[in-house]
């Protein structure tokens, strides 16, 4: 097992910069011409530039770049990078049973690994400096966030079927993991959905989660077929399955949430303070799937909305600015009215709500003094961008992630001027091009779960 501990950051400088503020509510706004003071990993001060630096460990230039929270992708499986593109122009239940179960039953702890570093370069070159991910062989995806330097948190994908070993893993797991990499690893545990894991082990996780002070992540009415199949299966609604379990009194973050129905959102309003639900858009429409992810209700209710991309056999990338953007227009058309879903409360999501899904409030979604150091630098000067009349527009609607310039995390720099520094890419390729024939093969007729929810 590797280090899991990082290097204490030195004082760091970022001079010059503009930085966008993004307040718990209200506009969010572009502070010009600021340098940003860190040290030990956290946000020292953010003041005019020019002023005297003092024992300075590194300076780093951030004239006309503009500086932003770390993106949080509140929902993914990063491993599934090895099934980019695989799985297209097929039904939901052809994706799970034709393609990606079936796909999923060759992985090895070496593939886990593999494709969780692949995805970590991914993510820190489109500035996403925090992910929530749900798979299997944890162990391997968090070795691979503290190679890389991002920061995680990591649910252990729960089946029933796997038995009362692999429930008994998943729970170690946490013991072992939650806070490692200097704070940079926390785990939630991972029942994959109400359809796959039975109630009494809903019930037993939900009592580890209490037990170890740590969340649930789990799939929940992803779509409403589900929502309607549970009710003729069991007359209620996967969102009462998880209040009736304990699942939402533990704390929860849910993914998709499509098929949350107006009786579910007095349950949902009643642990608001613990309750949030990631929105992937790109994946619904991919499905064709209706409705969307009712985020208005759920705002309206208090209950958090994030920003993620799901697993790339769905979502194709682990872009975060695409799904942000994503996430504004569909919601605009959603409820037919071109003033909801502001940039500024966009960009919200993306930040503050995601660090909120996965319980970093505290730490993470903005750049205030006493916050992690987790600042992406971006280059709002190309022509896809200009004339630039308002930056906040332009993060949401014209942002590419090829425009993040230098990614820091926790005060250590993971990407500077576009050059990787913990991640080698050309060899990681090379090792992903030399497994994916065998991960993508079928023919054997076996999965890891059959799709009937």
């Amino acid at each position: 097992m590797s280090d899991r501990t990082t290097p204490s950051a030195g004082r760091l400088l970022v001079r010059g910069c503009d930085v966008l503020r993004v307040p718990p509510t209200g506009e969010c706004e572009v502070l010009r011409a600021r340098d940003i003071v860190v040290a030990a990993g956290v946000i020292q001060e953010i003041r005019p530039t020019g002023m005297a630096a003092h024992e300075v460990a590194d300076v780093i230039d951030g004239r006309g770049l503009l500086a932003v929270p770390g993106l949080v992708n509140a929902h993914t499986h990063s491993p599934m990078v090895l099934m980019r593109g695989a799985a297209e122009d097929v039904t939901v239940e052809g994706w799970f049973n034709d393609r990606v179960w079936p796909m999923e039953s060759n992985l090895t702890p070496a593939d886990v690994r593999l494709g969780a570093r692949l995805a970590c370069a991914e993510m820190i070159r489109s500035g996403v400096t925090t992910f929530a991910d749900h798979y299997f062989f944890p162990e391997q995806i968090a070795e691979a966030v503290a190679e890389s330097g991002l920061r995680a948190d990591i649910a252990p994908t729960h089946f029933s079927n796997r038995g009362q070993e692999a429930l008994e893993s998943t729970v170690r797991f946490a013991e072992e993991w939650h806070g490692g990499a200097g704070g940079r690893v926390t785990v939630s545990l991972g029942p994959h959905a109400p359809y796959t894991v039975e109630d009494a082990d809903l019930r037993t996780l939900a009592g580890h989660a209490r037990r170890l002070g740590v969340r649930m992540h789990i799939h929940a009415a992803e779509h409403l077929e589900q929502t309607h199949s549970s009710l003729e299966r069991r007359g209620i609604t996967p969102i009462r399955v998880l209040h009736e379990t304990g699942v939402l009194a533990a704390g929860a973050l849910i993914a998709h949430g499509c098929g949350i129905v107006e009786d579910d959102l007095p349950l949902l309003a009643e642990y608001a303070d613990s309750t949030a639900v990631a929105c992937c858009p790109k994946v619904y429409l991919k499905h064709a799937l209706s409705p969307l992810t009712p985020v208005r209700d759920l705002l309206a209710a208090g209950v958090t909305v994030a920003v993620g991309t799901d697993g790339a056999a769905g979502h194709n990338t682990l872009d975060v600015w695409e799904a942000l953007r994503l996430v504004a227009l569909t919601q605009k058309q959603a409820v037919r009215d071109a003033t909801w879903m502001t940039v500024s409360d966009t960009l919200r999501l993306a930040l503050r709500g995601g660090a909120r899904a996965l319980g970093l409030k505290d730490r993470i979604g903005a750049l205030e003094p006493g916050m992690r150091a987790d600042i992406v630098l971006t280059d709002l000067s190309g022509t896809h961008c200009r004339p630039l009349h308002d930056p906040r527009a332009a993060l949401v609607y014209s942002a590419r992630a090829a425009d993040v310039r230098t990614v820091i995390v926790d005060g250590r720099v993971l990407m500077r001027d576009g050059e990787l520094l913990t991640m080698d890419e050309s060899e990681l390729l090379a090792e992903a091009d030399a497994v994916v024939a065998r991960v993508l093969d079928t023919s054997h007729g076996t999965a890891v779960q059959h799709y009937a929810p």
